[in-house]
């Protein structure tokens, strides 16, 4: 029989090869017409084609089908579909069945098949139809199959849709960053929305498509013309676009942005589409400016004093001279670079100048020598050479500063003086008088420089808040000349800024390790499952927040409120560094700090709680380590972080006698570690429980005597003294005080600022007690650190109240005082 004139297929052959006679199909001059005119079609035909025939449903397949039967083939001919199909058969029978008992035709788009292949299991896809077969008598005698596997055509989508998602969501991560795609020739500017809100256009024209001229009406006229040239330059042969230029802002201010692309040209030259990415560059350029700022101060205030200024790197290579060096040698500026500077020594000077320059560099100590150095008239003058190490926290040399003095006049003074002692002696006082003089300038330029950059930063930070007052004040002051109530936003907005300078003061006591402290024992596990809420709103969703803590972990003896602090900060910075979140682990575990290390660190070893909180964000590269508890120094944007958080943190630490360690990478997150000393006492512990919302207020018949000499700081206390429900009496000075007590006002708590004139709080307190036995004291002030501080902690048992202070943390303290 010949089943179809295709003598070369393969199936076609493979078929006419098999004894039938011994199977359910039968001898081949036996089958049904239908069987042979389907299987005739299906071998004749190229696309992948199979044949289910009679009641087990036996399949005949073409040479195209073939793959689709995979290893199976060709042991899979003649065979039952329940046989060949095992591993797909409770998805495929149904199907075939409802063919066989319907008579209805069957097909499916990209139906999931779990196909047995290479020895597992693949999730494959397909498209595929069954149609009936139909005998004489209407009888579904078998079922038409055609299919193609659609599982690579599926993950290619797939993949091409993560992958515009992908790069969608890196973009949709800031608002800087937005693409365009212009139709040339229809001349239809296609952008997204971060690219409209650059040029401002809307979202919806941006997106339609508009004129280019509608995005260039965006560009500050002076940097118009040479984006323009440089367009039409990028259309002509083809080449890379990328401009730096100003966009104009509805307020009238502009923003830096840089614009990058390549035109997409016809094979004539003719230009067609022109796609390219913009990113709003303002940051940097405003970083650039503060840098050359910085830069230009820097060499203002070096090139103001009389002494050469010179730094190196860590290896000795000299890379900077202020102007006197210039001036007093007379070479030219790069000149002395790296070891030029050695050709300035006199020639009998050079070999022992260099010997003590390197000795300084293998052991760290301090660079110190005379010798001679060639003066720009051609002579050598005696002159005093110094440099200092400037080490990192690990103890790593980052740099040498140092500075060379002309002691020419000195060393002619030596040598007059050897010869005639007492007739020059007054000459060489002066001419000494006169280098000491110089070199008080230098040291006082240099502490200029530090108290410069240190008071800067908190007028700045000062000056913001003081703004935020003044300017809730004003509009107080005129709503209330209107009449107005609706009073209470500009009150908070002066509480706001009021507060935040309070904590800028704080800040700057822990950093200078001269804030008073109140420590109490604390169960740091019991802590910090207590903050486990407030750390999780304070971060947000996007960040995941877990504790690990240690089981039998000792207690420690510190300041409750700083240790929250200085966690919550640590917690902070790493949320800011997971921009796109992460997970923040907060751990704690018992450590011993060995001698080696305690005295590296500066510190007692023993037994410490150590205290880790560790982000998974874009970590740190060793310069920004090496600055990271400098004060005001940050990372952040401005107005985003004063640059005193980490410089707190770690002044609280050593304050509390323990240690702060930073361990990161760029790419790897950052790991901040808190030592803090043991506590070996038998104290109990405080429950830290939240406070009530409604401030503490006084009893019947409580008494307090408010004793402060500024009035309005006098004025404020006794007001809201009263407003908490108390009985107050009020005096200016301590005598004044000690005159109502004279005539037997029997207070309940002494209320009193510590520094005051002529007596102070604590002397009041003490003539006071003597007549009154117990009475019980709260101290306030601004901070004074001879009456205050004692070795960085109150006396035991002296209550304190910091200014400025509000109404709540008034009514808390009082009460706490005067219930004991």
């Amino acid at each position: 029989m010949t089943l179809t004139p295709n003598a070369v297929s393969e199936m076609n052959q493979r078929i006419r090869a098999i004894d039938w006679e011994k199977t359910s199909f039968g001898a081949e001059a036996d089958w049904p017409q239908e069987l042979r005119m389907a299987l005739s079609l299906c071998l004749a035909t190229t696309l992948p084609t199979a044949l289910y025939w009679g009641d087990d449903l036996r399949l005949l397949y073409n040479d195209a089908w073939a793959p689709i039967a995979g290893e199976k083939h060709p042991w899979a001919l003649g065979r039952p579909a329940r046989e060949v199909w095992a591993d797909i058969w409770h998805v495929i029978e149904p199907q075939l069945h409802a063919v066989l008992q319907t008579g209805q035709g069957f097909s499916v788009t990209d139906q999931m098949l779990p196909m047995q292949r290479g020895g597992r299991i693949q999730l494959t896809h397909w498209d595929y139809s069954f149609a009936p077969i139909f005998g004489q008598n209407g009888k579904v005698l078998g079922i038409f199959n055609q299919g193609n596997e659609t599982t690579a055509r599926l993950s290619a989508e797939r993949a091409l849709r993560a992958s515009e998602e992908r790069l969608e969501y890196a973009l949709g991560a800031s608002d800087t960053v937005g693409t365009w795609d212009w139709d040339i020739p229809n001349d239809r500017v296609i952008a997204d929305a971060r690219f409209a809100k650059l040029y401002g256009v809307t979202r919806e024209k941006a997106a339609a498509g508009a004129p280019i001229a509608d995005f260039f009406n965006a560009i500050h006229p002076d940097d118009l013309p040479h984006v323009e040239k440089a367009i039409a330059a990028a259309l002509k042969d083809g080449s890379v676009f990328s401009q730096e230029y100003r966009l104009l802002q509805p307020d009238g201010a502009h923003r830096w942005v840089i614009a990058e692309g390549r035109p997409t040209l016809a094979p004539d030259g003719t230009p067609l589409r022109f796609p390219g990415i913009s990113f709003d560059i303002t940051d940097r350029k405003d970083a650039e400016a503060a840098l050359r700022d910085s830069e230009e101060r820097l060499r203002a205030i070096t090139n103001s004093i009389d002494q050469m200024i010179w730094s190196t790197t860590p290896d000795g290579y000299h890379d900077y001279y202020n102007q006197r060096w210039y001036d007093f040698t007379g070479v030219p500026p790069g000149s002395t670079d790296g070891e030029g500077w050695a050709g300035m020594f006199h020639p009998e000077d050079q070999d022992r100048a260099w010997s003590v320059w390197r000795r300084s560099l293998e052991t760290g100590e301090p660079y110190h020598i005379e010798y001679r150095l060639r003066h720009r008239s051609g002579k050598y003058r005696w002159v005093l050479g110094r440099a200092q190490p400037v080490r990192n926290e690990d103890g790593a040399i980052t740099r040498w500063f140092g500075s060379c003095t002309d002691i020419q006049d000195i060393v002619d003074a030596r040598e007059v003086l050897a010869r005639s002692r007492e007739e020059l002696e007054k000459e060489v006082q002066e001419r000494t008088a006169r280098l000491i003089d110089a070199e008080a300038q230098l040291r006082q330029a240099q502490k200029m420089e530090a108290v410069g950059q240190l008071t800067g930063g908190v007028a700045h930070d000062f000056n913001n808040m003081l703004a935020v007052i003044l300017g809730a004040m004003n509009l107080l002051e005129r709503r209330l000349a209107r009449g107005e109530t609706d009073l209470a936003r500009y009150i908070e907005a002066a509480k706001d800024g009021a507060n935040r300078a309070a904590a800028l003061t704080q800040r700057l006591l822990a950093f200078s390790r001269r804030q008073p402290l109140q420590p109490e024992i604390i169960e740091p596990n019991r802590m910090v499952t207590g903050m486990s809420d407030l750390l999780a709103r304070a971060l947000g969703e996007q960040v995941q927040v877990e504790t690990v803590l240690a089981a039998g972990l000792w207690r420690i003896n510190a300041d409750v409120s700083q240790l929250e602090n200085a966690i919550l900060n640590l917690a902070v910075n790493g949320r800011d560094a997971m921009p796109n979140g992460g997970r923040l682990t907060v751990e704690t575990a018992n450590t011993f700090v060995s001698e080696d290390y305690a005295q590296e660190h500066s510190m007692s070893p023993g037994q410490y709680v150590m205290i880790a909180v560790t982000d998974t964000g874009t970590g740190m590269s060793s310069d920004t380590l090496a600055k990271a508890f400098d004060p005001f120094f940050t990372t952040k944007e401005v107005g985003k972080g004063s640059g005193l958080g980490l410089s707190q943190v770690f002044g609280f630490v050593r304050q509390s006698g323990g240690h702060v360690k930073i361990y990161s990478e760029p790419g790897h997150g950052t790991t901040v570690k808190l030592y803090l000393p043991r506590h070996y006492g038998e104290a109990e512990t405080r429950d830290i429980t939240p406070q009530n919302v409604e401030p503490a207020r006084g009893a019947h018949g409580e008494l307090v005597l408010v004793v402060e000499d500024d009035e309005r700081v006098r004025n404020f206390s006794v007001e809201a003294l009263r407003e908490l429900g108390y009985t107050v009496a009020e005096a200016n000075s301590g005598a004044a005080a000690l005159a109502l007590l004279g005539e037997g006002l029997k207070p309940t708590l002494l209320f009193t600022d510590i520094v005051m004139p002529e007596m102070t709080g604590r002397e009041l307190a003490t003539l006071a007690s003597k007549d009154l036995g117990e009475l019980k004291v709260l101290y306030t002030t601004g901070y004074t650190r001879n009456a205050v501080v004692h070795n960085g902690i109150l006396d035991p048992g002296t209550h304190l109240l910091q200014k400025p202070f509000s109404l709540e943390q008034l009514a808390e303290k009082v009460r706490r005082v005067i219930d004991g």
